[in-house]
């Protein structure tokens, strides 16, 4: 009993660790500057003048559409749709068979990543005819479209290898390829997105990228400032409200092991 109150103090101070994070997502958004294109320009050209070129920073929130990169339009690896980003994987999964200590054989359904790529290029975000870039950094933009779903079936049973092959001539242990998940993911041109980031011109051209201060959160949507802070507020309150109550239970378990 003692054990079990030690652990849900600790899931309990995991979701108040959650509710804390929603929270600075939340301030984040409501404290940051929405800034134009040509009013970062502006401000780009100040710090130009005063400190000299590639010094400009600034952590705001840039809405748009988005545009394909100076590499051009994108094509994605699956669908072959026509989009600015994409990402795909393929997930196998499987039956794994092995003999536990008493010769009895036990059979569980898992799944491996086989293959995953996502597309190293930015894009950019164009706003009334000015356009600026975004480095994605390995994020996944939230709301991407999902352009593929679909598992496709094994002809027939598939063991792993050599291994596998082994293992059922000897009623070890073996695998058996059930079929192969593909899931595709795209940004289309044209979606309007809001990003929070740090905008900066060490490359010379503006681009909006992650923060360079941990702390600072950042955002790929292509939800809105306001339903992005709703979903936060509410996560906040979500999170806090389990916390509270795991740790409720974790300390009266806690306290009955120790009087009992």
């Amino acid at each position: 009993m003692l054990w079990i109150g030690i652990i849900l103090l600790v899931a309990a101070g995991g979701c108040l660790w959650a509710a804390s994070r929603s929270m600075t997502r939340t301030h984040a958004m409501m404290a940051a500057e929405t800034l134009s294109v040509p009013e970062l320009l502006e401000l780009q050209r100040i710090s130009t003048e005063l400190v000299g070129p590639g010094r400009f920073r600034k952590v705001c929130e840039v809405v748009g559409e988005t545009a394909p990169a100076p590499v051009g339009m994108l094509r994605s690896e699956l669908a072959g749709v026509d989009c600015v980003w994409h990402s795909y994987r393929v997930q196998r999964r499987y039956k794994h068979y092995d003999r536990d200590n008493d010769g009895d054989t036990r059979v569980t359904t898992r799944t491996e990543t086989v293959s995953e790529q996502t597309s190293p290029h930015g894009w950019a975000l164009l706003r009334d005819g000015h356009t600026i870039g975004v480095d994605h950094g390995g994020r996944r933009p939230d709301g991407a479209e999902q352009v593929v779903d679909r598992f496709e079936q094994a002809h027939a049973p598939q063991m792993a290898g050599v291994a596998g092959v082994l293992g059922a001539l000897m009623g070890g242990d073996r695998d058996e390829t059930i079929g192969f998940q593909h899931t595709e993911s795209v940004l289309r041109p044209g979606t309007r997105m809001y990003v929070l980031g740090e905008v900066d011109d060490r490359d010379g051209p503006l681009v909006i990228r992650p923060p360079r201060d941990s702390s600072t959160p950042f955002v790929l949507s292509t939800r809105t400032e306001e339903e992005l802070t709703d979903s936060s507020r509410k996560g906040q309150r979500i999170w806090a409200f389990v916390g509270a109550g795991v740790a409720a239970v974790g300390i009266a378990l806690i306290v009955l092991a120790v009087l009992l």
